[in-house]
């Protein structure tokens, strides 16, 4: 058996290292800015200007103006300031949420008075027409993820916020995933909230932000005169100047599409030489379009714990699903809404790169993972019925 020297780490849906000019920023703003933002002194007019220089580079790699910018301790606490802020407009109860959304979203609107949960097609993607025919007057907000987390499939964003509006409604997107990977502009998506982390983009993590829309009062989940009074608590200004520095270096836009690009190469070739050389690979969204790092697939009836613990053992990292709900015991919500059977569910593995993925990795990655793959294929083919449809 191969066995790769240095891991191959392939689980960057669930985090990304920290770029070195990332771990420099956060020391620095320690070390430098460590006074509270609000008192009004020196050192804490240091530590605001440098919170007002983070805001407005991140607003400026986001499409959007600095003062749109809540701060938030990441992506779930933003997702859980959109539904919280919607549920309280009594005038319009209901929230929509899409089945492909992340589980910590889900968690949270189930908590709501009046939700509904739009469908997906058996491909991944969003039932587009379900999800209109869902939208009314009732409605107060529409939550759907730009990408999804497990897949990779893209959502259909702009059609959405079209039909929210028509009918009053407000677009809120979690753009987590599709935030580093692909553009991502907010004052030209169409939604009217959305949510970002930045250790999904070699940021620090504990550091996320909700994204307003001009004109909208969106109400504090934690009460404070911080952020504008839509945010309580003092601002973590190490993290948000990581945060700063990992968009200053991911998301410019000629350096995003060169990666993008270079990404989908490496992802492609990965699932291409699976394909070729295991029995039984089935790829998860591959008829939509897709994230340019993302891969899920099953190989033959083999649970994803056994692939996962094998291919660890190999040198070879990766995950069965979100990293905040997958545990080798639930098969994905995600796929299960796509029609896929618990037993095929339950099989899922996940690849997903980074910009930081080399061509040498994934050859690693291949060369470690194709004997494994086949060995542990062949160990669970014997006597096997066919999934139940």
């Amino acid at each position: 058996m191969t066995i790769v020297k240095t891991p191959v780490y392939l689980d960057s849906n669930a985090t990304t290292a920290p770029l070195p000019a990332v771990v420099e920023a956060v020391a620095a703003a320690m070390a430098g800015e460590w006074a509270n933002p609000s008192s009004k002194h020196g050192p804490g007019d240091a530590a605001r200007a440098r919170l007002g220089s983070a805001r407005a580079t991140i607003a400026a790699h986001l499409g959007c103006k600095p003062a749109q910018i809540v701060f938030t301790s990441g992506a779930t606490e933003a997702n859980a300031m959109a539904l919280a802020g919607a549920a309280a407009r009594a005038h319009r109860p209901r929230v929509l949420v899409s089945a492909a959304e992340h589980a910590g979203l889900l968690a949270f609107a189930r908590r709501l008075p009046d939700v509904g949960v739009l469908p997906l097609n058996r491909d991944g993607s969003l039932d587009l027409a379900a999800a209109v025919d869902a939208i009314d007057e009732r409605v107060s907000l529409v939550s759907v993820m730009a990408a999804n987390n497990e897949t990779g499939v893209l959502m259909p964003i702009e059609a959405l916020a079209q039909a929210a509006h028509a009918h009053g409604a407000l677009l809120h997107v979690d753009a987590t995933q599709r935030v580093g990977k692909l553009g991502f502009d907010f004052s030209n998506c169409g939604a009217d909230l959305a949510s970002v982390s930045a250790h999904k983009l070699h940021g620090p993590k504990g550091v996320g932000a909700l994204l307003v829309g001009p004109g909208i009062a969106w109400p504090a989940l934690l009460p404070g005169a911080q952020e504008r009074g839509r945010r309580g608590g003092t601002e973590n200004l190490p993290a948000i100047a990581g945060f700063a520095a990992a968009a200053r270096a991911v998301l410019g836009e000629p350096a995003l599409l060169e990666s993008s690009a270079r990404v989908t190469l490496l992802r492609d070739r990965l699932e291409r030489e699976l394909a070729r050389a295991v029995p039984g690979v089935e790829v998860y969204g591959r008829a939509c379009e897709r994230l340019p790092n993302t891969s899920c697939m099953r190989f033959g009836r083999v649970p994803a714990e056994v692939v996962l613990t094998r291919l660890e053992r190999a040198g070879v990292v990766a995950s069965s699903g979100s990293a905040c709900s997958s545990g080798g015991t639930e098969p994905s919500h995600v796929l299960l809404a796509m029609g896929v059977p618990a037993e095929a569910a339950l099989a899922a593995v996940r690849f997903s790169l980074s910009g930081t993925t080399t061509r040498a990795q994934i050859d690693d990655a291949l060369a470690a993972a194709v004997p494994v793959l086949r060995a542990a294929v062949a160990e669970h083919v014997q006597g096997a019925p066919a999934f139940a449809a």
